[in-house]
Order: structure tokens, then C-alpha cells, then sequence
């Protein structure tokens, strides 16, 4: 999808536009040197993480006000507040460490950590998996200023270990896994692609062969003879089943915005749901200045959910961001012992209100549970509106 004829952006930087310049000739080379076409993955890889030039490879500042986006974290320390009693009914049953994969700014782990060390819980490691360089070196200024005396606890990896124990935290990490882009038109199955012309990057869809994007675009589109375009995430069940398979004891939250499958692929979503993210405006044209903004599409949970009991987890609760928040004590934590607070008061603060408003993130953004060697129901689903996946 273009950019909108009436959305005006802020121009960049000449630094950031050139830095945006050369990750468009990288990418450029790599179409080239594949054939003249990439799957729209391959591209959404490069534009994120290709080394020293991806989005979330380089320097940029993405998180906060100063950014192009807020995550809840950065919205109230609220959010961490009611996660830290999560992670600490896990950590009680079954020992281990917190792995917090994409930790961002670093404001969750820093608030997290400060909630469990409060109440007596710190785990002995908090584990970061970050591939962003710049975002590492943020991330442990801002750990050594919050917990000088505790910074030996945090341990910076660069990929998934082999065993698991404890909990795992994928807060708006899911979303921005690249994804690949499939099309209906006339009746066939393309695969949506990008080339090169003389204006730029373009979309080209390409016949798909025989494989698991073919059988699963089969398998999730709706019938009917229109056009419908849409997302599969076959990377990022990979990523759950990978967690899954590592879990020997714990729990892993999955946290992002999103629908059940149902939904996800609903008749009326015939053009998805990617979009990109600019200095806090979204639009739908990832060929926009390449490596200063970010590129997501919703999460299918009923997709990640299946990917993480294929092996061998047990989905333990699903439900919005909103309940979950609710269901872990929200109020309790905001009230500070005001017996007069209310629900209706709870909406009203300005922050809370952000994070559990139907109109905000607390409808569309889901907390997703699965785990291994957990027997008892957990704090942030005991009360939450049950959802079936």
C-alpha cells in the first residue's frame, strides 16, 4: 500500500537520509545478486537487521516520544509492575532465569528487575537476547545507572540457548519477525515479492511452489474468487517452537497486537494488516526510507500458539492485554491502598488508561502464555475474560 496522498511525514536528517540511501543500494545488490526478485521477507529482513545499516541494526533512536513508537513499557511502569507478579509465581515454582528477547530501550527489563528485586524475587540472571549493538550499549547504561550493584545479573546473548528455565518475554517482538506476503488474484496463489525499477523498489508477485507457504495460504485464506492479500508468519512460529523446545521448566509470555486466526484472516482484511512506523505515524509503504522505519504486521497467536504445542508446550491462558493487566492486580497497584479506587477511575488515569482502553492497546494488543511443568492457573489469567485460540 503507497503512502497516502494526504499523510505528510517529517523529512529526515541529511545524515539519516543517506544512511537510509545506503541500505537501499544493499538491499538493491541483494535483489540483484538473488535473481532480480526477493520474497518480501528477505526484504523485510534486510530493512531490519541487516548488519550496522537495519533499523534496528543502527543508531537510530526508535522508542519513546523521541522515537517512532511508545511500547507499554514506556507508557507506565505499571505494565512492568503487574508482569514482576507474573514472573514471580513462575520463578517460585520452578527456579531459573528471565530471558527477555528484543529488549528495547531497556525500560522493561530495568522496571522488571527493580519489581522482583522490591519483593526479595530477583532472579541471579536476566538474560537479553539483542541484536542491535546501539540498542545493547543503551540498553546497559541504563541497567549499570538503575542497578550498579546488580549489573553482574544482567547477561547480553546473541542467540537462543539450547535449554530454558525460568520465564521468556517477547513484548512487541513477534511483529516485527519477518513475514512473508501472500496475494489471491484471479483465483491463484502468488507469493508478493520485491524488485528493483528505475523508480525504485516494487511489488512482484511470483507463482508459489509446492512448500509450507503454499499449503498454509490454502489453508487460511477465505474462499472466494476476490482479491485478498495478506501475512503468514511462518518465522515467527519457528521463534515459538524454538522456545518451546528449549523450555525445560517455566513459562513464556508472548505480548503484541494481534488476532486469532479467525480473525486474522477475516473476509473483510483483504489488503492485512502490515504497516510501517515513522515518528509516531504509521502508513503502509515499506519501500518509504529504508532503515529509518519500522516494518510489522499483527500477530496470528492461533498460528504461534499451535507452532509452541507442536513442541511440546501447554498453552496456559490467552487473553487481551486489558484483562491480563486487571486480572494481575492492576487496580491494587494504582490505588497504592485507595479504597475509593474504581474501574471506571482506573480508565480515567491517564497512562492506565493507555494500556487496557479498548480504543488503545488494551483490546487489540493479546498476552499469550505457554509452558512446560506449570500445574497451577497464573496470576494474569485466573480473572481475565477467557479466549479461545
Amino acid at each position: 500500500m503507497p503512502l497516502s496522498a494526504d499523510l505528510i511525514l517529517p523529512p529526515p536528517s541529511p545524515e539519516a537520509a543517506e544512511h537510509s540511501r545506503r541500505l537501499a543500494e544493499h538491499i538493491a545488490e541483494a535483489i540483484a545478486d538473488a535473481g532480480d526478485w526477493i520474497p518480501f521477507s528477505r526484504y523485510m529482513d534486510l530493512a531490519l537487521y541487516a548488519p550496522g545499516l537495519g533499523y534496528y541494526a543502527a543508531g537510530s533512536r526508535k522508542f519513546g516520544t523521541e522515537g517512532d513508537f511508545v511500547t507499554a513499557p514506556e507508557i507506565s511502569p505499571m505494565f512492568a509492575k503487574c508482569l514482576a507478579l507474573n514472573v514471580r509465581q513462575v520463578l517460585d515454582k520452578c527456579g531459573g532465569d528471565v530471558l527477555e528477547l528484543g529488549p528495547g530501550s531497556g525500560k522493561l527489563a530495568a522496571d522488571l528487575f527493580g519489581e522482583l528485586k522490591a519483593q526479595g524475587a530477583a532472579p541471579a540472571r536476566y538474560l537479553l537476547l539483542e541484536v542491535s549493538p546501539d540498542l545493547r550499549e543503551r540498553q546497559r547504561v541504563l541497567l549499570a545507572q538503575r542497578f550498579p550493584d546488580d549489573i553482574g545479573r544482567f547477561t547480553w546473548i546473541d542467540a537462543m540457548p539450547a535449554s530454558i528455565r525460568g520465564v521468556v518475554i517477547a513484548n512487541e517482538v513477534v511483529d516485527v519477525v519477518p513475514f512473508d506476503l501472500v496475494r489471491r488474484h484471479q483465483g491463484e496463489l502468488l507469493e508478493r515479492g520485491v524488485i528493483v525499477t528505475e523508480a525504485g523498489f516494487a511489488w512482484d508477485d511470483q507463482r508459489m511452489p509446492e512448500g509450507d507457504l503454499l499449503r498454509r495460504a490454502k489453508n487460511v485464506i477465505p474462499p472466494g474468487d476476490y482479491d485478498y492479500l495478506t501475512e503468514v508468519g511462518l518465522a515467527g512460529e519457528a521463534l515459538a517452537r524454538t522456545i518451546a523446545g528449549a523450555l525445560e521448566a517455566g513459562v513464556a509470555y508472548f505480548i503484541d497486537y494481534g488476532f486469532t486466526q479467525r480473525e486474522f484472516y477475516h473476509p473483510q482484511r483483504s489488503m492485512g494488516t502490515l504497516r510501517c512506523h515513522y515518528r509516531h505515524r504509521f502508513h503502509g509503504d515499506p519501500f518509504f526510507l529504508p532503515g529509518l522505519q519500522d516494518i510489522t504486521a499483527h500477530v496470528d497467536f492461533t498460528a504461534i500458539g499451535a507452532a509452541a504445542e507442536s513442541a511440546g508446550a501447554e498453552v496456559i491462558g490467552f487473553t487481551t492485554q486489558a484483562y491480563f493487566l486487571i486480572s494481575s492486580g492492576l487496580a491494587v497497584l494504582v490505588s497504592e491502598g485507595d479504597p475509593n479506587m474504581t474501574l471506571s477511575r482506573l480508565k480515567a488515569t491517564s497512562a492506565v488508561h493507555r494500556l487496557i482502553s479498548p480504543s488503545e492497546m488494551g483490546e487489540l494488543f493479546k498476552v499469550l502464555a505457554f509452558g512446560k511443568g506449570i500445574d497451577s492457573p497464573l496470576l494474569g489469567f485466573q480473572s481475565a475474560r477467557p479466549m479461545a485460540l
